[in-house]
């Protein structure tokens, strides 16, 4: 099918940086579809469903899902989840797991600290170049898109080191609780020992 010279004009008329908004809008929508999907498919397969775990099945960035549009998707399915509550006999090696995953967020937290200081290293050093390319119409453009990314990437490292201070909380609870469990048991042998004792 042949263009006509408007669509021609129209399409010849549009700045790189027009060119660029659009495709990464494009690649943003793609992004989103995709991390809905995730969490349709997570639900469906019974799969405990975390921010990670949807970013992971998507295939994106973990920053994406506490996007709006996003977050909002992610918090309910996480919500609808039924967590068993752990019995003390599963203590310890829960204990592990929280403190596997708290290393794991404190890492994520490194790695999302170290790509929001790279972003805005990029920012600075490329934002000279396209003044030169780009109206000001488009730079204003540009600017929303870096501030967006910016409060993005600072709700995600806030979110992220609540995480950890919510599992480190509960590392400290559970070994409360294996504290207890173990002289609760101590306890109990010795009062049966005290009772097979007194009737020989």
């Amino acid at each position: 099918m042949t263009q006509s010279p408007a669509t021609n004009t129209r399409a010849q008329s549009r700045t790189p940086a027009q060119v660029l908004t659009e495709a990464r809008r494009r690649d943003s929508r793609a992004k989103r579809a995709r991390a809905l999907e995730a969490i349709r498919s997570l639900q469906q397969s019974g799969e405990k469903i975390t921010h990670a775990a949807v970013a992971r099945t998507a295939g994106v960035s973990s920053w994406l899902t506490y996007a709006d549009g996003v977050r909002e998707h992610v918090e309910a399915a996480i919500s609808g989840q039924v967590a068993p509550r752990p019995s003390k006999r599963d203590s310890q090696a829960s204990t592990t797991s929280l403190r596997v995953d708290l290393e794991l967020a404190r890492d994520e937290i490194r790695k999302l600290r170290a790509e929001r200081d790279q972003l805005q290293r990029n920012a600075r050093l490329h934002l000279g170049q396209q003044l030169d390319q780009i109206g000001a119409a488009d730079l204003t453009t540009r600017v929303h898109e870096l501030n967006q990314s910016k409060a993005e990437l600072e709700a995600l490292l806030g979110a992220k080191n609540a995480e950890a201070d919510g599992l480190a909380r509960r590392v400290t609870d559970l070994e409360d609780e294996l504290t207890a469990a173990r002289t609760s048991l101590r306890q109990m042998i010795k009062n049966q020992s005290k009772g097979v004792a007194s009737s020989t």
